[in-house]
């Protein structure tokens, strides 16, 4: 298994009254409760932990793009992805991904990829997403018009990546003169692409399609694992088996030294995370146009597990974290590799308001104690586990 390194990068200084108050931590939560001076120590430490992940052996380190929240402080993940780019000696760099559908130019995300592709020397990879909801309503976009502008943006993208320019393209909502970026990728190509998701069966029926890499975001265990039968089984109707590393997990590890200790530090960081940072406005969550009325029904079904108030236990208890000793988180990280076949680990050891002195602790921690036993280590089935 790979074992990425994933951050959200949070505003971990938040009042959390103050996103009560709100009822959101997205969009409508007011930015006048971020303190620059708190916020370029948080940037500052989290540049840190990365590139210590990177020292420790994590096979990859991941950052996203979000807006208007203090669930993530990477508006533009370039920025941070282009501070490591130098940085990092070990693993890959991953961008998952940049917001498709909310530019009005996407031929610049092909130079951004371009020059991270190079920068790196090809240990470079490249996401793509359309955006959560409520990001629509940061932007004023159309919602509606979302698919079809991914859809277009990407093709354009592959086609600046691929066809030698300059040539022009004019499609339904990008024209233009001329397409001839400079620099091209590294990698040949292009660098593979991954595509988180919320769960929208649109969005696993593409990437099935175009065998890209599939990322499931933050979910309880049972919702993961069937959608990762359904990316299969949609594998299966474009002609081909599926491999275990097209799909990625993102989770949340934290180890101490006992089950015990493990729960009692990680608590309220677990607990803020999950009952104030994700807290959204439904309606800003679901505009209307932006998804199938299949994938609302499918997404609302996985979201429907996780509603309301948890207490740590219950987030636990749904497979959304793991959380315990080197022996516990090694046994229900298997486990879940075993039924799910997956082979991608995008994995947060930073959730909530958790202090860089834990994070540090835990990043250690993991890679002593998880990432050893995984390195080599293949989905196996119930037969090739018994033995």
């Amino acid at each position: 298994m790979k074992i990425f390194h994933f951050h959200l990068m949070p505003y971990a200084h938040m009042d959390l009254d103050a996103i009560r108050e709100a009822g959101s931590a997205w969009v409508t939560l007011s930015n006048k409760h971020y303190d620059p001076i708190k916020g370029a120590e948080l940037y500052n430490e989290y540049l840190d932990q990365m590139e210590f992940a990177d020292q420790l052996g994590f096979d990859g380190l991941v950052v996203n793009e979000h807006h208007q929240t203090a669930y993530g402080l990477m508006p533009t993940p370039g920025v941070m992805a282009g501070a490591l780019a130098r940085r990092i000696k070990n693993g890959k760099l991953a961008v998952l991904g940049r917001a498709l559908p909310l530019l009005n130019n996407p031929l610049t995300v092909a130079e951004e990829y371009a020059m991270l592709d190079n920068i790196t020397r090809g240990n470079f990879i490249a996401g793509f997403v359309r955006g959560i909801g409520a990001e629509y309503h940061s932007f004023g976009t159309n919602p509606a018009e979302s698919q079809e502008r991914f859809a277009e943006a990407h093709d354009l993208i592959i086609r600046a990546w691929t066809e030698p320019g300059p040539f022009a393209y004019e499609g339904k909502y990008y024209k233009f003169k001329y397409v001839n970026p400079w620099p091209r990728p590294y990698q040949q190509p292009h660098p593979p692409i991954f595509i988180p998701s919320s769960g929208s069966l649109s969005t696993i029926r593409w990437a099935a399609q175009k065998r890209y890499t599939y990322c499931q975001t933050l979910a309880p265990f049972d919702a993961v694992a069937r959608t990762f039968d359904l990316y299969r089984q949609e594998a299966d109707k474009a002609g081909y088996e599926a491999s275990p590393d097209q799909l990625a997990w993102s989770n949340a590890i934290f180890v101490r030294e006992t089950d015990e200790k493990a729960m009692r530090d990680v608590r309220p960081h677990l607990e803020a995370y999950m009952n104030e940072f994700l807290t959204r406005n439904p309606a800003m969550m679901s505009p209307p146009g932006y998804s199938s009325v299949e994938s609302i029904k499918r997404v609302r079904a996985i979201k429907a597990v996780r509603g309301g108030r948890q207490s740590a236990e219950e987030i636990i208890e749904k497979g959304m974290v793991i959380v315990g000793s080197p022996n516990t988180v090694r046994e229900k990280l298997a486990a879940c590799q075993d039924r799910a076949r997956f082979n991608i680990s995008l994995t947060k050891t930073q959730f909530g308001t958790m202090p860089h002195a834990l994070v540090t602790e835990n990043q250690i921690a993991i890679a002593e104690e998880i990432l050893p036993y995984f390195r080599d280590r293949q989905p196996q089935t119930p037969r090739a586990a018994a033995e």
